[in-house]
């Protein structure tokens, strides 16, 4: 009852037959904004039925019920009285969005902030959104502002987070009445306020914190606000909100402007015809700016072919580049793998070999280490034989120096033993000849052979040995000569008893010679032994020197298996960059192909499509049947001709319609290959 409403005479209400009348007699508006007008005009006949009412029921707001004594008759009174402000304010509402629409649609243009309509507007906005609210007690005081219902809309749903933190962050505003205006200003800019509205109403248990049972909001009412708030989504509003005082606004609804004045018609008439002529200056304007446009798109539309076709050129470069690629990268592949294939199995071939040598190379060095325990065991015998033969020689010398009165008998006997001891020496001289060499190889061949080597210098040693009592025999020999000339006479004597000895002596020399043969074979199968020792190494040395030119080769394999894996690397990665750019490329392609049909459409819109008058068609277009009270005439939306029900009876949403409106067949089959070839 608190609300600042001015109160009008009922007489100068204007009813809704007169309403009828004016609006027939207003000028044809221009084919262009056609359907945006018959838009208008359905909201306008619908909201003229609730014309008359709202300005007779606006008087009424300001009036106090009167007391009654019982509690009953008081609440019934408030419900009431709360239903009347609810259907007053809905009046109102109703009656403000139709003048706005109306204003908004014969100006043609965008809104300001100053214009009045728009204002007003938001006023009865601004009542129905306060009717019901809750006060809030504060320690400052009482407060009741409908922004704090308005905040839970950026919880509701994210799309309102922009307009409350710009909301948040203009310094001017400081109360919450100028946040909500500034609030309702940005939404109505956006086009959402019918949806943000609707919103709040789907969650009504949020708003039973603020508002009272009886609210506007809480009922039915708050939902048919919310549809008719749906129709301002034709009006483009620009509002500036730096500037503007919103917290010190005062929410005043002025009722002259939904009345009309007898007096004044001749003046309204001819606004009426300035503002046609004003519409005709624009639409021609408007024709000058849009044949601009048409030139400027059809050079923009020559540019796009021309680059369209050099893309597809160098698309078409592109693929034939990738093929090459691609086929070079198979290739590649391939000898990779034949590559491979016959490194692994060269290096199997390796493997096998290096086994099957260390196998055999064990083998010999078996053989070897036996020949090796045989010599040694052999040359333990020597060594036996020639202390027994040395015994012998002690022996002899014992007997010679009983014997060196027979010796003048013995002169043959003892040069045939020089004889022999002079074979001996040449070969022991030999044997000395042949261990020198065996010794220098074995030290070449390996180093294992030093312990034979030592003991072939002790044999040497021993030789020497011999050597010297060898000359020592030959001294004494020659003692014995000299005394020989004095054992002469004693030799006669013991000619007998020698010659059973020198029987045994010829017995023991052949033997000894037998010895020496079987000695001197044993030697030269050592040396025959050792030069195939000596082969087997020269093999073993030139496998190894093979080996290892093989892992030579192996290691230079690997490294151009390496080279060969960095370059198929840097040859994926550069397929992987050619895809992207193809991938872009052809993204661009789809992006032109779209701006090119889109750009059609609007030449297509601009030249061809009219929207033809009712008068004009007689016939239909499609199916050539004359019109008649039962066969009825409809335009399709899209192209502007004028064709019969069955003809038209589908429906689509275009982009100058919010809602699925009527379309004939052909425009129907058009526009769903569209969206078919824009989805694909």
């Amino acid at each position: 009852a608190q609300e600042d409403f001015e109160i009008i005479d009922q007489k100068q209400v204007p009813t809704a037959a007169e309403l009828k009348n004016a609006e027939k007699g207003k000028a044809e508006e221009t084919r262009w904004s056609a359907p945006i007008l018959s838009l208008a005009r359905k909201a306008s006949e619908n909201l003229a039925l609730g014309y008359g009412s709202a300005l007779k029921s606006a008087s009424l707001v300001g009036l106090v019920p009167k007391p009654v004594s019982t509690d009953s008759a008081a609440t019934t009174s408030a419900r009431y009285h709360a239903m009347e402000e609810r259907a007053n304010l809905m009046n109102m509402m109703k009656l403000s969005i139709k003048i706005l629409i109306q204003s908004a649609l014969s100006l043609g243009r965008t809104l300001d902030s100053d214009f009045p309509p728009l204002q007003q507007f938001f006023v009865v906005l601004e009542h129905c959104l306060k009717h019901g609210l809750k006060v809030k007690k504060t320690f400052i005081g009482q407060n009741k502002s409908f922004f704090g219902p308005l905040e839970l809309v950026e919880k509701l749903c994210p799309e309102a987070s922009d307009i409350a933190t710009s909301v948040k962050n203009l310094p001017e505003l400081k109360t919450a009445v100028g946040r909500g205006r500034a609030w309702l200003y940005l939404a109505l800019m956006q086009k959402k306020l019918a949806d943000y509205l609707k919103v709040l109403l789907d969650h009504k248990h949020l708003l039973s914190e603020f508002y009272e049972p009886g609210a506007l909001m809480m009922e039915e009412e708050g939902a048919v606000m919310v549809g008719l708030l749906v129709g301002l989504n034709v009006i483009d509003a620009n509002l500036c909100l730096k500037g503007e005082d919103l917290d010190s606004q005062v929410g005043v609804i002025d009722f002259s402007l939904y009345l009309k004045d007898t007096q004044d018609s001749d003046d309204k008439q001819d606004g009426g015809i300035t503002a046609v002529l004003d519409q005709k200056h624009y639409v021609e304007e408007l024709n000058r700016h849009l044949s601009c446009t048409v030139a400027d798109l059809q050079n923009k539309i020559d540019c796009l072919e021309k680059t369209n076709s050099k893309l597809q050129e160098e698309l078409a470069a592109a693929t034939d580049r990738i093929g090459s690629l691609q086929e070079e990268q198979q290739q590649l592949k391939q000898q990779n793998e034949l590559i491979r294939e016959r490194s692994e199995k060269s290096v199997e071939v390796t493997k096998e070999d290096t086994k099957v040598e260390l196998d055999t190379y064990k083998q010999s060095r078996q053989g070897l280490d036996e020949m090796y325990s045989d010599v040694w065991k052999q040359l333990k015998e020597e060594k036996k034989i020639r202390l027994e033969l040395e015994k012998e020689l002690e022996l002899q010398i014992g007997m010679k120096t009983e014997m060196e009165i027979a010796m003048k008998l013995l002169e043959k006997d003892t040069h045939e033993k020089q004889d022999t001891l002079v074979a001996l020496r040449q070969q022991l001289e030999e044997v000395k000849a042949i261990n020198l060499q065996m010794f220098h190889k074995s030290q070449n061949a390996e180093c294992s052979l030093q312990q034979k080597t030592e003991t072939i210098s002790s044999f040497e040693g021993k030789t020497n040995e011999m050597m010297s009592s060898m000359k020592q025999m030959e001294e004494r020999l020659q003692h014995a000569e000299k005394a020989r000339q004095a054992a002469e006479e004693r030799c006669n004597k013991m000619k007998q008893e020698l010659a059973g000895r020198l029987d045994t002596c010829r017995q023991q020399m052949s033997q000894l010679d037998n010895k020496c043969s079987t000695l001197e074979k044993e030697l030269k199968s050592e040396k025959e032994q050792r030069q195939t020792l000596q082969r087997e190494l020269h093999q073993e040395k030139d496998s190894a020197t093979l080996l290892k030119t093989e892992l030579q080769q192996m290691e230079g394999l690997k490294k151009e298996l390496r080279k060969l894996q960095d370059e198929k690397q840097q040859l994926e990665k550069v397929c992987e960059e050619q895809e992207q750019a193809l991938q872009e490329m052809g993204l661009h392609l789809s992006q032109s192909k779209l701006k090119m049909e889109d750009i059609k459409e609007v030449n297509k819109a601009l030249k061809g499509h009219t929207w033809l008058k009712d008068d004009e068609a007689t016939h239909c277009k499609q199916c050539e049947k004359e019109f008649s009270i039962s066969r009825r005439k409809h335009h399709c939306r899209n192209c502007g001709d004028i064709f019969c029900n069955t003809c038209s009876s589908n429906e689509l949403a275009l982009p100058s319609y919010p809602k699925p409106v009527r379309v004939c067949d052909t425009c129907h089959t058009l526009l769903l290959q569209r969206c078919s070839s824009n989805s694909s």
